[in-house]
């Protein structure tokens, strides 16, 4: 507080003594200078985005019974948990694109897995907050650099290059690099999917330098988890970005002892062993908001607990043998659909975020919101200017209650050859010709088809769709008929009684 907005020398007091002297000036100045650099410290950031781990599989959720997640239930009482969290699209490369980026990935081509890495000349969220002083930190799976199956990219950037079915193009480490998270704002990484860690620093907090491939024996969830504390250790005096990639449950499946015993019982093995490696993760959440607890910075850190997209439950879920491809023994549960759909179950995902002492704790926040928040939410947190090309909006107010509005009037989406938009209850569809009209509230949701009975509702939201489609950068809402495994999930989960 500065001198002059104290009670003892408000304004009114000084005013009927005549003018402040110069020296008094100064003084209040100083005290002014004084206030600022004793002002409260721009918030720790925490992300921590799973792997094909769908809405249902969070204890707090209340859809299954067999799942067991105390910790992140832990997280949601003393936060909020959305029941209405969304990511940009059922897949991974584009999810994780969209929510780095805080901008829907259409507007910079990234539409699907196959095409493109995170352009280079893309700003995302680790390098606007190193201006405003934020060490930055990513762990675990990245997947935003060009890879055999960036097609596009590979025939731009590798003309000659032998692309065809079988054929994986090797990708130049010189070409490669650039795209790597500690070329792109992350000032500390330790990255990889499972034993392999290109890091900047070791487990025991030390740097690394140059920077270099690493291997760790033992769970990779467990050595994600680690990776995450030495950051914290290492940057916990001021303020941090830490963004922890788990690689889970995402095949390949894991069975370690140690968290599958907790899941006795018959039950199939992928299930499983995805409810062990969920578990897993959930243990690495305590142990993150225990080492906050242990640096006293519990209550200047905001964490997000987001996946990437709903669980892919190959139609049936069938148990098969291994932890190859397949089901990953996740769930979706209520919703209908699946990873590559934009049906519910592929984009309605685990959505909780805490921040003690500042969210109320104990929140059921039931309107709609979307990954894009995070940019949004951290780049108004760390005190920068919101620039106007990002999508999403600052959830703070509306989670403290200074904003009563839903914080988006209107979520879209356009994938493969689906597009969708929600507004309020209502979700307009459109998977290649087919057309869908939703209620979102009613116990029906996506089991029943309400296009005939409100035309006007689609009809408005169809025209909402074609303006924003048309800001892509591959313009327009896709019409093609659907083909091969895309048609297979829209035959089986909406089928053609539902158009009609």
């Amino acid at each position: 507080m500065c001198l002059s907005e104290h009670p003892r020398y408000s304004s009114t007091e000084y005013s009927s003594r005549g003018s402040t002297p110069v020296f008094m000036k100064h003084l209040l100045l100083f005290f002014c200078l004084l206030g600022l650099a004793y002002a409260a410290p721009k918030p720790n950031i925490v992300v921590i985005f799973t792997d094909d781990q769908g809405w249902a599989d969070l204890g707090c959720q209340g859809s299954l019974e067999d799942i067991r997640t105390p910790h992140i239930d832990k997280m949601a009482a003393d936060g909020v948990r959305c029941t209405n969290g969304y990511i940009t699209a059922p897949q991974c490369i584009p999810s994780r694109a969209g929510l780095l980026a805080g901008r829907f990935q259409g507007r910079f081509g990234l539409d699907a897995n196959g095409s493109i890495p995170l352009p280079l000349d893309e700003v995302i969220i680790p390098q606007r907050l190193q201006k405003a002083g934020y060490t930055t930190g990513m762990v675990g799976k990245w997947h935003l650099d060009p890879n055999h199956q960036s097609v596009e990219w590979i025939k731009e950037h590798l003309p000659n290059a032998q692309i065809g079915k079988g054929k994986k193009v090797a990708i130049p480490a010189a070409k490669r690099i650039p795209y790597e998270p500690d070329q792109r704002g992350f000032s500390d990484v330790f990255c990889g999917h499972t034993n392999r860690y290109r890091a900047t620093y070791d487990l025991k907090g030390k740097d690394v330098k140059p920077t270099k491939m690493l291997t760790q024996q033992g769970d990779r969830l467990d050595t994600q988890t680690d990776a995450a504390l030495s950051f914290i250790d290492r940057h916990n005096e001021k303020p941090f970005f830490l963004y922890l990639a788990y690689f889970a449950p995402h095949v390949p499946l894991t069975g370690t002892e140690k968290y599958m015993k907790r899941f006795p019982g018959e039950m199939p093995l992928r299930r499983r062993k995805a409810l062990s490696m969920i578990s897993a993760m959930d243990d690495g959440v305590g142990k993150i908001r225990e080492k906050l607890a242990e640096h006293k910075i519990t209550e200047n850190t905001l964490i997000f607990f987001i996946s990437d997209n709903g669980a892919p439950l190959k139609i049936h879920m069938k148990d098969e043998p291994g932890n190859g491809p397949g089901w990953d023994g996740s769930r979706n549960d209520p919703w209908v659909g699946e990873k590559g759909m934009l049906t519910e179950g592929g984009i309605r995902v685990p959505y909780v975020v805490a921040w003690p002492g500042t969210i109320p704790a104990g929140q059921t926040f039931n309107d709609p919101v979307t990954s894009l928040d995070v940019g949004a939410t951290a780049v108004a947190l760390a005190g920068l200017k919101q620039p106007k090309i990002l999508d999403g909006v600052n959830l703070i107010p509306h989670f403290i209650g200074k904003s009563k509005k839903p914080p988006h009037d209107l979520l879209f989406w356009r994938f493969w050859n689906q597009t969708a938009v929600r507004k309020g209850k209502w979700k307009y569809f459109r998977a290649g010709e087919r057309e869908y009209l939703f209620d979102l509230s009613s116990k029906e949701h996506e089991t029943k088809n309400l296009i005939k009975e409100h035309p006007e509702i689609a009809k408005e939201l169809h025209a909402k769709l074609v303006d924003w489609c048309a800001e892509m950068k591959k313009p327009g809402i896709p019409n093609a008929e659907l083909q091969g495994g895309e048609k297979g999930w829209f035959d089986h989960y909406l089928p053609k009684w539902a158009i009609d």
